[in-house]
């Protein structure tokens, strides 16, 4: 709390320097001005004390005061009002200083609040996006995956049902070549036993020939013309 200074003091009317202080400690009004600050309260205080501290006049409930004493502290009082004053307008003043700055800070915190969330709202908007971007590529790719092991399939698939095709066109090669070397086969050997036949069959009518060719050089046995005789 501020307090305000005194660098005079005005005398009052009965012609004492002021402001009284707390007579009671000891204290001067010089000393008092040297402490440069004035508590009301307290100055009100000591007036409270100055009169509970005076002398009581028995049986009529009435209060013997140091006149001087009083009227000094009220003096004092009176003219620490305005420094009380100014210094309750320093402290409005200061207030209102404060406040002006409290508002400004409570701007500056709020801006800075809102550019945090601006930015928070920007880098999770980023991150959404990054994050649907994944996404996206991660169903793409899987997509392009699942289209290419589909065509895998088929592509097997096709190449499977070629092979069987050419297998069966091989077997069928196979057992028609086997078919045709048989029929050659047979053919072959029905060829041989043919020439084998026919060669047999010259070799026989050489023989018969031949056997008639000497039946008839051979001349007949006597033996045979003189049983025809007899």
């Amino acid at each position: 709390m501020l307090r305000p200074q005194f660098s005079q003091v005005e005398s009052n009317h009965h012609g004492n320097n002021l402001p009284p202080q707390d007579y009671a400690n000891g204290n001067s009004p010089g000393e008092a001005l040297r402490t440069g600050g004035v508590d009301i309260q307290q100055e009100l205080n000591r007036l409270e004390e100055i009169i509970l501290c005076s002398l009581r006049i028995p049986l009529t409930g009435r209060t013997l005061v140091d006149e001087e004493k009083l009227l000094e502290q009220l003096d004092f009082i009176r003219l620490s009002l305005p420094s009380v004053f100014q210094e309750a307008a320093v402290i409005l003043e200061q207030k209102e200083e404060i406040l002006l700055e409290a508002e400004e800070y409570g701007q500056q915190v709020v801006d800075a609040a809102q550019a945090k969330r601006a930015q928070i709202l920007a880098e999770s908007d980023i991150i959404r996006q990054a994050e649907r971007e994944a996404e996206q590529l991660r169903r793409q790719v899987k997509q392009e995956c699942d289209a290419m092991m589909q065509d895998t399939l088929v592509e097997i698939e096709r190449k499977q049902r070629v092979c069987l095709q050419e297998l069966e066109e091989m077997r069928q090669t196979a057992l028609a070549q086997a078919e045709q070397i048989e029929d050659g086969a047979d053919e072959y050997a029905d060829g041989i036993l043919g020439n084998i036949e026919q060669d047999l069959q010259d070799m026989l009518r050489i023989v018969t020939n031949g056997r008639q060719q000497l039946q008839r050089d051979t001349p007949p046995p006597k033996n045979s013309s003189n049983s025809k005789k007899r």
